[in-house]
């Protein structure tokens, strides 16, 4: 075997990553195989690789016996002692039995089982690199699509964006640069497979971080999110720090921030709320940009009954519901919305006990947060 094996090696080793030993033992047992199929032997046997000369020999290991009942697994202690006379019973002797025209045909038989070994071991370097990559954002290229699939380039492996996965306001085109969320790494025959993402919640929770550096070190964080990719999604954030503002943190200088975000999902409106552990507060707050009269909170059932004024009603439910389906989606309580004229027939409006402070009432007097709000969400 030529020394341009070692070459090989070296080039395997660097290039693709893999360990000299894998590689090593791979042609080894290549070559094992290689003996027992192309010669008619089914005896145990070794090969020992001289790395440094690339050559290499073959030897049949026979166990010392008494008595030989089969003559390619054994050898009479006898036998044995002519080659040594040291030998026991139980020891184990080994014979070179390298056929002249093996280098030939081990080659051949060789190639296809490296070949095979190598690959298994780039697989297995592919899945580690990603199974700790779940829940993670990367970008990725658009290579090409088909009925089921979108296929997207990360690197050394191609990913699966499944159509339930797409943004309904997208196309995708070959080498289109876009951001995916992957959501599952799974290790198959064929290799490893990975499942992504541009419509799951937490895509949009991974653009936060990367754009919000107070979101990324921990100084402001994001409790909830609601999505309904494509159309409109709220967060919910929170800072401990009574001196920072989350919200506006999330939105950056002139709305620079939360707008490179609306950019990268092609339009999606984004709603920032304030979180609050009051339900009450957080349910209002859930609803912008409606103003909110009153909330009232059944905590057996986790319901909450709101009262909005008779011209916001619309727009606290939103176009087919979906305000309110997305605040109930990010506050986790159900949410029942009633005009004002209706709660004061029904005698639910005004109660005794104020819903708001008169100041924090004011405050909903102004224009609640709503990040690229149309009048649309008013029909």
């Amino acid at each position: 075997m030529s020394t341009q094996l070692l070459d090989a090696l070296t080039v395997l080793e660097k290039e693709k990553g893999i360990a000299r030993d894998v590689i090593i033992e791979a042609i080894e047992a290549a070559l094992v195989s290689a003996y027992k199929r192309n010669f008619n032997q089914a005896q145990n046997v070794r090969v020992d690789l001289n790395l440094e000369t690339g050559t290499m020999r073959v030897f049949a290991r026979k166990e010392v016996v008494d008595e030989v009942f089969d003559s390619r697994l054994e050898i009479s202690v006898e036998d044995a002692g002519e080659i040594n006379p040291g030998y026991e019973v139980g020891d184990v002797v080994e014979l070179e039995v390298t056929p002249k025209d093996f280098g030939r045909i081990a080659a051949q038989t060789a190639k296809q089982v490296v070949t095979q070994r190598v690959r298994e071991a780039e697989r297995g370097i592919i899945y580690s690199e990603f199974v700790d990559r779940e829940e993670d954002i990367m970008t990725g290229i658009v290579q090409r699509q088909d009925n089921r699939f979108i296929y997207v380039a990360l690197g050394k492996i191609e990913a699966l964006l499944p159509v339930s996965e797409q943004m309904p306001n997208e196309t995708y085109k070959p080498h289109d640069r876009i951001k995916v969320f992957i959501t599952k790494v799974e290790k198959t025959t064929k290799g490893p497979q990975i499942y992504v993402s541009r419509t799951h919640p937490g895509l949009l929770k991974r653009l936060f971080e990367i754009e919000v550096p107070e979101i990324f070190d921990g100084t402001v964080e994001i409790k909830s999110v609601a999505r309904e990719a494509g159309d409109r999604s709220k967060i919910s954030v929170h800072a401990e720090n009574s001196e920072i503002d989350p919200v506006g943190a999330c939105v950056g200088t002139k709305g620079a921030r939360v707008q490179a975000i609306v950019n990268e999902l092609k339009g999606e409106k984004i709603d920032i709320v304030q979180w609050s552990e009051d339900p009450v507060t957080f349910v209002a707050n859930a609803l912008s940009p409606s103003k909110v009269l009153d909330v009232q909170v059944n905590e057996e059932d986790k319901a909450t009954r709101v009262v909005v004024p008779d011209y916001q009603l619309s727009l606290a439910i939103g176009k087919r519901g979906q305000n309110a389906r997305l605040a109930a989606k990010l506050t986790n309580w159900k949410i029942d919305i009633k005009s004002e004229t209706d709660a004061r027939e029904l005698g639910l409006y005004p109660r005794e006990e104020a819903f708001l402070p008169q100041d924090e009432e004011e405050e909903y007097d102004d224009e609640p947060l709503n990040i690229d709000f149309d009048d649309e969400d008013q029909e």
